[in-house]
């Protein structure tokens, strides 16, 4: 796995203060995309043990609610093995933080990844510039869906999302 950017105090990427790993690697190329930068899966830097201790240094502060991952695409074939075990890990380090995972795959498509049984929050599709809306909470365009993974899981019908309270459009 390999990354662009770790962000500390984000308030933008999920509820409450969060740190954000932004990892390298998306097919999704949404026009308009905020960070093409982070398309190719060869760019950035190697995701390694400091990497890994700069995140666990921010989330051993109070006032951090948890962890977003983002990019970049955290579900991208290069990422998905690194990002499941860094979610394993924190959620057994830290049981009281929060995963959100932004992604431009949908729901229906990944809701059986084995990584989402660590996410709390998911926010879904890919940005459509076209749908954009500075209005939105948490997520870039209309098409997109901030999802509450835990409670939908637990459905009797897990295909149907359970949009997170947040989530007014």
């Amino acid at each position: 796995m390999r990354y662009h950017n770790i962000t500390h105090d984000d308030m933008l990427n999920g509820d409450g203060l969060r740190v954000v790993l932004w990892v390298a690697g998306c097919t999704h190329c949404c026009k308009g995309c905020q960070n093409p930068l982070t398309w190719d899966p060869d760019g950035g830097l190697e995701f390694d043990e400091a990497a890994k201790q700069e995140i666990f240094d921010q989330l051993e502060k109070s006032y951090i609610s948890g962890i977003t991952f983002s990019g970049g695409d955290p579900l991208h074939a290069a990422n998905r093995v690194g990002v499941r075990a860094l979610m394993a890990e924190i959620k057994e380090k830290y049981p009281d933080k929060t995963i959100w995972l932004y992604t431009g795959d949908v729901w229906e498509k990944i809701l059986h990844y084995p990584a989402m049984q660590y996410v709390d929050v998911l926010v879904d599709g890919e940005y459509m510039q076209e749908c954009r809306d500075v209005k939105l909470l948490w997520k870039g365009s209309s098409n997109q869906r901030v999802i509450d993974v835990q409670k939908t899981l637990k459905q009797t019908d897990p295909t149907i999302p359970v949009l997170h309270c947040g989530d007014y459009a």
